[in-house]
Order: structure tokens, then C-alpha cells, then sequence
């Protein structure tokens, strides 16, 4: 079967989705260790989170990237996720979407959460021909994630060097399609 040009692609269970961010060690340190988002993490910026693992290896480049040395993998609720989902708008203006410039225009100023798919990637980190999801979580919706949606947050950043060493599929988290129910 072929792969969507659009599909999220995501671990999760029936409660649970998780998502992947890279931070430094300044922020993930303090993360992991309250299971939650603190200082000097700061909600007013906005946060992206990436249910792709390989899309996130390709954005902090195997947790090599000033910055992005740690790779968080972030267990969030369904309920939340949906709602990010259900609430977001598409960071880029697209005719096809039946709405003007101006309308659209409105809709991001207004959004707490902007799409953007992006091209998934192989674990070598080449593009493939479908595209991967990130959510930007801002104002309401990056409260939401810090303080509700949370459930664990675990800190990757072994296991990411061991895949990018050994480039060994099976190490991969078993990513599946993710069925977006509402929100």
C-alpha cells in the first residue's frame, strides 16, 4: 500500500501519543528530571513538536546540532494532541484551501497552533515523497502541552546514538499511522 502524502505518523497508545523535541542541556536536563516542562524552558516562545522521530534526527541533525544536543521523547495525551491538531492552522498560505490571503491571514494571527508538513525522512535522512507532520504550539496551546497534556518525558538521546551509529531499522520506534479523532 501506498504511503499518504499526508499522514501522521506517530508511537502511541490508546491515551498517549508521544512527540519529539531537541533541547539543550540546560533545558532537557531540568525536564527529565521534573517529568514536566520548568524553567528555563519558555512557554512564550513557540514550541514544535515533531511525531516523526526520523524528521526530528533530521531537524537536530542526530542530536548534533548546537542546541538540540538532547533528544526528548515526550509522551502527550491523545485528547491534547487532537485538540493541537484540530485547533491548528497551516503556517503557509495555500489557494487550494477554498479561503483567500486575507482569511487565512486572520486564521494564523488568531491560531495557537501552526501545521506544517514537512518531507519525512529515511534513516539516512534523505527526503521521501510523502510529508511528515510538526505542530507549533504557541499561547494557549503551548500552556496546554506544559501543563495538561505532559504525561512523561524521557530523555532519547542514548538511543538516538546508537541508531545513527549502527543505522539499524530495528531500532526505530514503531511509528504507525495515527487516527486524528476530533479534538
Amino acid at each position: 500500500m501506498e504511503t499518504p502524502q499526508r499522514q501522521i505518523r506517530a508511537v502511541y497508545t490508546e491515551s498517549t501519543i508521544t512527540v519529539y523535541q531537541a533541547y539543550s542541556d540546560q533545558i532537557a536536563g531540568p525536564a527529565v528530571a521534573a517529568g514536566r516542562f520548568v524553567p528555563p524552558f519558555r512557554r512564550e516562545r513557540m514550541t514544535w513538536i515533531k511525531p516523526s522521530f526520523l524528521w526530528m534526527m533530521y531537524r537536530c541533525g542526530w542530536a548534533t546540532k548546537p542546541g538540540q544536543e538532547r533528544v526528548l521523547a515526550v509522551e502527550i495525551s491523545r485528547d491534547g494532541f487532537d485538540w493541537a491538531v484540530a485547533n491548528a492552522c497551516i503556517s503557509h498560505y495555500d489557494h487550494s484551501a477554498g479561503e483567500t490571503r486575507a482569511e487565512w491571514s486572520r486564521r494564523l494571527r488568531r491560531s495557537p497552533v501552526r501545521v506544517q508538513w514537512d518531507p519525512e525522512r529515511s534513516l539516512q535522512l534523505t527526503a521521501l515523497p510523502y510529508r511528515s507532520l510538526q505542530l507549533g504550539l504557541s499561547g494557549d496551546a503551548a500552556d496546554r502541552y506544559v501543563d495538561e497534556w505532559t504525561v512523561d518525558i524521557r530523555d532519547v538521546t542514548d538511543l538516538v546514538r546508537e541508531i545513527h551509529s549502527a543505522r539499524n531499522p530495528g531500532l526505530l520506534p514503531g511509528e504507525r499511522p495515527y487516527p486524528v479523532t476530533g479534538g
